[in-house]
């Protein structure tokens, strides 16, 4: 019985945790109404490695995670697109990075564009975009021997990541979601956006399901 008590209230912890991570634009139907695609582009990510990296070392590994968390979140909504029944579509990351690549767009200066010219120049309706900040290199796979007093000297914590929606037609920010990266979030790149995007799954606002309950 305590078990199942210590379950019911480590999950209760851990889904109120995933609220307060979680903004939503309070005009987000008004804005979205016409939304029928969204394009995935690159994270920006900066690492701060424990082993010695040169500058230009640093940047291809830095891009190198960026592009890995822009496949795990299509390989994510692929997966779920049928069962969740999303409002929208997504395109195609190849797609998208060939257009960008076109277009004189490139990881190092995707940032200096605003959402509504990415968005112009991908046709598409709004951007699914973010941060990464990491001390390992999260693609390569994380350790997964680890103890409780790696919690308490901090060599569990791996860094930050934060996933956000914005609206091709006013730039506004639509939707965030922000999480550590920890020992306990997932072993590579794949699984830590599968079980984030799980946490975050009853508030993704693109859920058909999720926009009956707002109505």
């Amino acid at each position: 019985m305590k078990k199942i008590v210590f379950i019911f209230v480590l999950c209760t912890a851990v889904f109120a945790s995933a609220q307060k991570n979680i903004y939503e634009n309070t005009r987000f139907d008004d804005l979205t109404e016409d939304h029928e695609m969204l394009a995935i582009v690159p994270f920006i990510a900066h690492l701060e490695l424990k082993k010695a990296v040169d500058n230009d070392e640093l940047k291809v590994l830095a891009q190198r995670e960026g592009y890995a968390v822009q496949d795990a979140l299509e390989t994510y909504f692929a997966k779920r697109k049928k069962r969740k029944k999303f409002n929208v579509d997504f395109q195609n990351i190849r797609n998208t990075n060939a257009i960008l690549a076109q277009n004189g767009i490139e990881y190092n200066n995707i940032d200096t564009f605003t959402t509504q010219e990415l968005c112009d120049i991908l046709d598409v309706d709004g951007i699914i975009s973010g941060n990464l900040n990491l001390n390992i290199l999260l693609s390569e796979g994380v350790p997964t021997d680890f103890s409780l007093f790696d919690y308490f000297s901090g060599d569990a914590n791996y860094g930050r990541i934060g996933v956000k929606v914005s609206d091709g037609e006013t730039g506004k920010l639509l939707w965030k979601y922000e999480n550590e990266i920890t020992k306990k979030t997932g072993k590579n790149t794949t699984e830590l956006i599968d079980k984030m995007m799980k946490t975050a799954s009853r508030k993704f606002p693109y859920d058909k399901e999720k926009k009956r309950d707002r109505d």
